[in-house]
C-alpha cells in the first residue's frame, strides 16, 4: 500500500515538473520582440530618420525593454523637443504615458507626494503641472485636500456665464503671475509672453468674440457653421473634442449650436480650466501625449487649434493623429486648425498627415506674415474626414 501511494505521489511530482518545464519552454520561444524598429512615417526627412533611430535605440537600451511590444516602446520612449528646452515642462524632451516617466523626476515625484494623509494639499499645481507635462501622466492619486478659493463665488447661471467674466472669487490664484480677471484681460496689450494670452478677453468687440464666426477673407479661417453644413449628412455633429481649447470659446460657440464639446487644457500661467468651467462648458486637464480618454468610433467632431504644430515631436504628432483617427466615428470630422510650421517642413508634416487615412474635404496652405516673410512661417487648416467605410 505504501509502495502504492509513493508511486502515485511521484507520477503526479513527475507531471507537475513536465508541466511546467513545458510552459516554461513556451514562454522563451515566443515573449521575445520581432523588431528593433518601430515603423515611423513615411518620410525621407532627417528629422524623421533621427526619430526613427532614437527610438530604436531607445527600444534596445535594456533588456526589460526588449521583451515589450515595439508599439509600446516607441510610444512611451523619451523624445527630444525639436526646439530644445521647454520651460513649461522643465525638460528638453517630452515622456508620453501611461506614467511610466514618473519616477524619472525623483525630486519632484517626492515633494508631489509629501503630503499629510487626509489633511491638506501642498499648494503646488506649478509642480502637479510640470510632472504632467513631462509624461507623469496620469499623476499619482492623493489623499489629501487641494487648495481652493477662501470665498468662493456661485457660478453665474447660464447663458449669462458663456459670455461674462466669472467673478474673481471663482479661483484660486497662487500659481498665476495674474491674481484678477481684469489683468488677464489686460494682459493682450502686454509685449511678454503668455499663452493665449489675450483669449480671456471675451467682451464685447474682442477678438476672441469673432473667432470663428466673423467673416474672413482668408482662405485659412473657417467658420464653425461652414464646417458643421460640410457634415454627412448635416446635424449628425452632436458632440465631440477640442484640443487644446484655451478659455473654452469653441465649446462655448458650439454650445449656442446645440453641440456638445469638451476641451483638453493646461493652465500655462493662467486659470483656463476654471475659466472653462465658470463658462459652462467642460474642461479635460489633459497634456498632448496621452491617450484621448474617449472610446474608438465615438466623436462626430475633433478640433484642434495651434496646439497640433511644430512644436510637437514628429513620432509624437504620428501617435496623435491615429488616436484622433480612433475617437470619431466613421464619418467624424477632424479640423485642424492653423497648423503652424515652416516652409523647409512641408516635406514631412504633409506625409505624415497624409499617411492616417483620412479623406480631405478642405485643405489649404497659407503663408503667416505677421513676423515678417522672411521667416517662411506657413499655417495648414483642414477639414477631414473619417472614411464611412473599410476606415480600418
Amino acid at each position: 500500500m505504501d509502495s502504492s501511494r509513493s508511486h502515485h505521489r511521484f507520477s503526479n511530482l513527475l507531471y507537475l515538473f513536465v508541466l511546467l518545464f513545458s510552459n516554461l519552454l513556451t514562454f522563451l520561444l515566443f515573449s521575445s520582440s520581432s523588431s528593433s524598429c518601430p515603423p515611423c512615417p513615411s518620410s525621407t526627412t532627417t528629422a524623421t530618420v533621427a526619430a526613427c533611430a532614437t527610438t530604436a535605440a531607445s527600444a534596445s537600451s535594456s533588456n526589460a525593454d526588449a521583451s515589450l511590444p515595439a508599439e509600446f516602446v516607441a510610444f512611451t520612449s523619451a523624445q527630444p523637443l525639436p526646439f530644445g528646452h521647454n520651460p513649461n515642462m522643465g525638460s528638453a524632451e517630452i515622456h508620453p504615458p501611461a506614467g511610466l516617466a514618473c519616477p524619472r523626476f525623483p525630486d519632484d515625484l517626492a515633494a508631489f507626494m509629501s503630503y499629510p494623509v487626509n489633511g491638506s494639499c501642498p499648494d503646488d499645481e506649478p509642480l502637479a503641472q510640470r510632472l504632467l507635462l513631462r509624461g507623469c501622466e496620469p499623476l499619482p492619486r492623493r489623499r489629501c485636500r487641494p487648495a481652493a478659493p477662501p470665498d468662493p463665488a456661485a457660478p453665474l447661471p447660464l447663458p449669462d456665464a458663456l459670455w461674462t467674466l466669472p467673478p474673481d472669487r471663482s479661483v484660486h490664484w497662487s500659481a498665476y503671475s495674474c491674481k484678477s480677471f481684469r489683468c488677464l484681460v489686460d494682459r493682450r496689450r502686454s509685449p511678454s509672453f503668455d499663452d493665449c494670452k489675450d483669449c480671456f478677453d471675451i467682451l464685447d468687440g474682442s477678438r476672441e468674440r469673432r473667432r470663428w464666426v466673423a467673416p474672413s477673407d482668408n482662405p485659412l479661417d473657417f467658420s464653425i457653421d461652414d464646417v458643421l453644413l460640410a457634415a454627412d449628412p448635416v446635424g449628425s455633429v452632436r458632440i465631440g473634442l477640442d484640443i487644446g481649447g484655451g478659455s473654452g470659446t469653441f465649446a462655448v460657440r458650439m454650445r449656442e449650436r446645440n453641440v456638445t464639446i469638451v476641451s483638453t487644457t493646461m493652465n500655462l500661467n493662467g486659470p483656463f480650466s476654471s475659466f472653462m468651467a465658470a463658462r459652462g462648458v467642460v474642461p479635460l486637464y489633459l497634456s498632448v501625449s496621452q491617450r484621448l480618454p474617449f472610446f474608438d468610433n465615438t466623436l462626430d467632431l475633433v478640433h484642434s487649434m495651434h496646439v497640433l504644430s511644430n512644436w510637437i515631436p514628429t513620432t509624437l504628432l504620428h501617435f496623435t493623429l491615429f488616436d484622433i483617427y480612433r475617437v470619431l466615428r466613421p464619418g467624424g470630422l477632424f479640423w485642424l486648425d492653423h497648423f503652424f510650421f515652416v516652409e523647409p517642413q512641408m516635406g514631412e508634416y504633409v506625409p505624415v498627415i497624409d499617411c492616417v487615412g483620412f479623406k480631405k474635404l478642405r485643405w489649404e496652405v497659407g503663408r503667416k506674415l505677421d513676423r515678417g516673410p522672411e521667416l517662411r512661417e506657413m499655417y495648414i487648416s483642414a477639414l477631414l474626414q473619417k472614411p464611412l467605410k473599410n476606415s480600418w
